[in-house]
């Protein structure tokens, strides 16, 4: 098997929620924490993408900023080709790992026109000599995420969400980067648009050998995009599988349910749904959240051991899963 290119081992980030010092003292309060991740591990060998889906507030985009060294983690590493995310000799290596941010327009300089954002990244690690040679590799990444040249000279809010979204892939390949976390990259545009880009991201994926941690709440997205695909539960990875094995045969009920939401043109519904009309809508309180496994108020195939037992991440059944009820 090919070494993994990025490896993720139990990472885990609390944050510090609690009022200040002086109002707890006198509502006698104590300090609230709040752990967005909980010992999450997962592998990307080159070339692949992993995809990273659930509901919001699971902990998605809080693990992709830890991956690209936007946030530390309270615990575990991030190790990008050998080199500890944020650890000695990381410098080296920084450049090979880039982002695309959810909303494009957010993530782009509005005061900068098109040729300075996508240039920014080529002068600072020093990739090209001269201004004619910066000017040419600008052109190129326009032309290569189906833009114009004469785009370069325009600024962020004259062009649509789609064209806004491939200046960003344009400025994350400026880098020459090795790997690329894409944060829910297609949610704000329309259906049609984000077929474009998410067609733009494969091909270059093709052509450029890149490797992709995929962060999406769209099933479909995460279908056709991914190799392997970890599904997230406040914070914990609760399934992990290949593409088709977890679509073909999900395991945890939670993947199940989130798989039975998806709409359908037939209105049969599954077997879960008809069989489990009572799971609960409401997402537990991250703050506060339930004993034993955190699925388990929503889950309707609960047991008196998943109210006291956490569940592990296990091999079962040709999955990685932390469920009791699968045994």
């Amino acid at each position: 098997m090919t070494e993994p290119l990025v490896v993720v081992d139990h990472l885990s980030r609390r944050f510090d929620v609690s009022k200040p010092w002086l109002n707890r003292v006198l509502e006698g309060e104590p300090r609230r924490i709040l752990r967005a991740v909980r010992d999450v591990s997962f592998s990307i060998e080159p070339g692949r993408t992993f995809g990273l889906v659930g509901e919001s507030g699971c902990g998605k985009s809080t693990v992709a900023r830890m991956v690209v060294g936007l946030l530390a983690p309270s615990a575990g590493s991030v190790s990008f080709n050998g080199a500890r995310v944020g650890g000695p000799g990381w410098d080296q290596h920084r450049r090979r790992v880039q982002m695309v941010f959810q909303d494009p327009y957010a993530s782009l300089n509005p005061r900068w026109r098109v040729a300075w954002i996508v240039a920014e990244p080529i002068r600072t690690f020093g990739l090209a000599e001269t201004d004619s040679a910066v000017r040419a590799r600008v052109n190129e990444l326009l032309g290569l995420v189906g833009l114009d040249a004469r785009d370069a000279e325009k600024f962020p809010h004259e062009f649509s969400g789609g064209q806004r979204q491939r200046i960003a892939i344009a400025r994350a390949l400026a880098c020459e980067p090795d790997f690329i976390v894409c944060d829910e990259p297609t949610s704000a545009l329309d259906v049609s648009v984000q077929a474009q880009v998410l067609n733009l991201m494969r091909n270059l994926q093709r052509e450029l050998g890149l490797t992709y941690l995929l962060i999406s709440h769209d099933l479909a997205v995460v279908r056709h995009m991914s190799d392997e695909i970890g599904v997230m539960y406040l914070g914990r990875l609760v399934e992990k599988a290949d593409k088709k094995r977890l679509f073909e045969a999900p395991q945890h009920p939670y993947t199940r349910m989130l798989l039975d939401a998806v709409p359908r043109l037939d209105d049969a519904g599954s077997e879960l749904v008809a069989a489990a009309p009572a799971i609960a809508d409401e997402i537990p309180n991250p703050i506060d959240p339930p004993s034993g496994c955190p699925y388990h108020p929503r889950c309707p195939r609960r047991m008196a051991i998943c109210e006291e037992d956490l569940p592990e991440l296990e091999a079962k059944a040709g999955s990685y899963v932390a469920c009791h009820a699968v045994e």
